[in-house]
């Protein structure tokens, strides 16, 4: 089962809690055994599973993922401008799996799975894709 979901980004740079709509459509699938397939689209965002305690933990990736790659460089040769928001989509990835038991994700005690947007305010789309098993 494939489903389709969507949300709209309020910032530039952005780590937004998707674990619900995630457990959700899990929930809307009936798989009980099996995996979930998390993917995003878009070349200037991502996909990753961190912590979900400490929203200081999302400000500090951020943080630091800006440091790693300025909005601005010398030597950036892409037109668009946004050359920062692909180089950390990079590094973030394009997916996440994660297994289904007892039909509910496992994460861990602390995890969540989030939607990382290098390059906002935009409308973006992610796909859940469920594989029973």
């Amino acid at each position: 089962m494939l489903i389709k979901e969507t949300l709209s980004t309020s910032r530039r740079d952005e780590v937004i809690d998707i674990t619900r709509q995630v457990a959700a459509a899990v929930v809307r699938s009936g798989v009980t055994e099996g995996a979930v397939i998390v993917y995003c689209p878009h070349t200037t965002a991502g996909i990753a599973v961190n912590e979900n305690a400490d929203p200081d933990v999302k400000r500090d990736v951020l943080m630091r993922l800006d440091e790693v790659y300025p909005w601005e460089h010398p030597k950036y040769r892409h037109a668009e401008g946004n050359t920062a928001s692909h180089l950390k989509a990079i590094t973030t990835g394009t997916s996440q799996t994660v297994i289904v038991t007892g039909g509910n994700l496992l994460l861990g005690r602390w995890q969540g799975i989030y939607f990382c947007e290098f390059d906002g305010p935009r409308e973006r789309t992610f796909y859940v894709k469920l594989i029973e098993g």
